[in-house]
């Protein structure tokens, strides 16, 4: 029963929100902030070094990074992502359901003074199923391809102190002889034998990739296909002077270029 008060009163429509949020210049979305996805990294000095030992100058590695907020983040997610993916997923167990046999009960329900069996494949006895065991599965997780790029190069930037840049070596390397290469990396102050390298040659030839391989802390990649694994894991990285070249072109800034704008690309917009 409608009230003598509000008996006849007419309902006017709510409408303020709209003259309000005018009338204070309130906007239902925040302005974008502008984050900043990658940058030029500063030049860094890489000596070059002859294979007798003696110096004979130095390159310049300046590549295309991530921000220093986000760097070690994204760096870590491309390393899980490379790590998870080589899992081949083909563990797999018998559930009770597969395991062969089993068929008949293995004895009475009572008098036996034993617990209550049903099946002799039970998880709870030997020669059972696996209660709850794996099965192939697919691991994969993805990462944007511009998301990995970008943390290979800051890897291989932030790596920049470690490196030591030399000659060709196929030619310091023509035949398969480990020790003439162990012997070949002493000599510019790299030892294999004691601490991890990644050798980064341009184009790997046969004689190095197996005079290589006899080392357990020798790894080879290459200039086109560097793996972040390798490249974290090492104490010393030797890069041949035409694969520095490449990744200098790969993932740094062609002469003439401008530095790409990403700001506008990349912004957080709070409602």
């Amino acid at each position: 029963m409608q009230s003598a008060a509000f008996r006849g009163t007419r309902v006017q429509p709510f409408v303020a929100c709209a003259p309000l949020t005018r009338s204070l210049n309130i906007s239902r979305r925040a302005a974008p902030t502008p984050i900043r996805a990658s940058l030029l990294a500063p030049a860094a000095p890489i000596t070059v070094r002859g294979w007798d030992g003696s110096e004979s100058g130095t390159q310049n590695l300046s590549l295309i990074v991530a921000d220093p907020e986000t760097s070690k983040g994204l760096v870590h997610r491309y390393l899980i992502t490379v790590r998870q993916n080589m899992r081949a997923g083909t563990a797999s167990t018998l559930t009770r359901g597969e395991v062969r046999g089993g068929g008949r009960k293995p004895y009475k329900q009572k008098g036996t003074g034993n617990a209550r069996r049903g099946s002799t494949r039970s998880p709870l006895i030997v020669g059972g199923g696996v209660a709850f065991g794996p099965k192939p599965r697919d691991w994969t997780i993805g990462m944007n391809k511009k998301e990995r790029r970008l943390a290979l190069a800051t890897a291989l930037q932030s790596a920049a102190p470690d490196m030591v840049v030399v000659g060709s070596v196929a030619e310091a390397v023509p035949e398969v002889k480990t020790k003439n290469l162990v012997a070949k990396l002493e000599s510019i102050g790299v030892f294999p034998m004691e601490e991890k390298v990644l050798l980064i040659v341009a184009e790997p030839t046969e004689a190095v990739a197996l005079s290589a391989r006899n080392v357990e802390n020798l790894s080879v990649n290459r200039a086109e296909a560097v793996r972040i694994y390798d490249l974290l894991n090492a104490d010393r990285i030797v890069v041949e002077s035409r694969a520095l070249d490449f990744l200098n072109a790969q993932f740094g800034l062609d002469l003439g270029e401008e530095e790409p704008e990403v700001e506008g690309e990349l912004s957080h917009t709070a409602a």
